[in-house]
């Protein structure tokens, strides 16, 4: 039997009770025609994921430019000629890598945002469930972030969509939030979204050189922002501070 992972370790096992928004179902229909056996050749094949796990690697080591079909072929120990069997071109391999990097995020976000709980347990959920993959899937998540931007138009529509879908998810559950009362008013969603993902999204470039946890890192991420949108509630009921005593 496996032994759970780092992502259920952070990110605590919602199950939905909430229906997903329209267009977060959108981006996983989406998601589902890149990642669907038809996406890479023969993908059923026993080999598929070896070869997108060496692909991610390489992307990830080379950047799309530095990287060749031969590097992939190399680390897998394979004839380039073979890699064709599973993917028609760099450009394919690259979308699919950066489709199977968001399948995880996605997924997850949207079980958790359409889950029990109040908005503050949801939206530290999030937090969680965002930083949780980098340890074991760090390649991935790194060509996704670092080069989808190299994808021609049409791919780079496509993995969009699905990114769109995880900020959806976020900004959807910061909405309730301010609407229960649970976060401040004054906090403008949207820019609290981008906040929120723009922090976790450097984690996975920096975590590795500071030496810290993924647990420390996603722990104390959640109280930040936690600490900034919480409704907090008065010390005294007329709402004012408690004066210093003077000694």
């Amino acid at each position: 039997m496996k032994s759970r992972s780092t992502a259920s370790r952070l990110a605590s096992p919602v199950a939905g009770s909430r229906k997903v928004p329209r267009k977060n179902a959108s981006a996983s229909r989406n998601l589902a025609l890149l990642t669907e056996p038809g996406a890479l050749k023969r993908s059923t094949h026993r080999r598929s994921s070896e070869i997108l796990e060496a692909a991610a690697k390489v992307f990830a080591e080379r950047g799309y430019h530095g990287a060749t079909t031969q590097d992939i072929a190399d680390v897998l120990g394979i004839r380039q000629a073979s890699l064709y069997y599973y993917f028609p071109s760099k450009e394919v391999a690259l979308e699919v890598v950066c489709a199977r990097s968001a399948e995880g995020f996605l997924t997850t976000a949207q079980a958790i945002a359409a889950g029990p709980g109040t908005p503050v347990e949801r939206l530290s959920a999030l937090i969680r469930s965002h930083i949780s993959p980098i340890l074991e899937r760090g390649d991935y998540i790194k060509v996704f972030l670092t080069q989808r931007h190299f994808l021609p138009n049409p791919s780079r529509q496509r993995v969009a969509v699905v990114s769109r879908g995880i900020e959806e998810t976020f900004y959807g559950v910061i909405r309730e939030g301010i609407a229960s009362g649970d976060f401040r008013s004054d906090v403008d969603p949207r820019l609290a979204m981008l906040t929120i993902l723009g922090a976790t999204n450097t984690v996975s470039s920096w975590y590795q050189k500071e030496g810290f946890s993924l647990e420390k890192i996603a722990a104390q991420m959640v109280a930040l922002v936690l600490n900034g949108i919480v409704v907090k509630s008065d010390p005294r009921p007329d709402g004012r501070k408690p004066k210093k005593s003077r000694r």
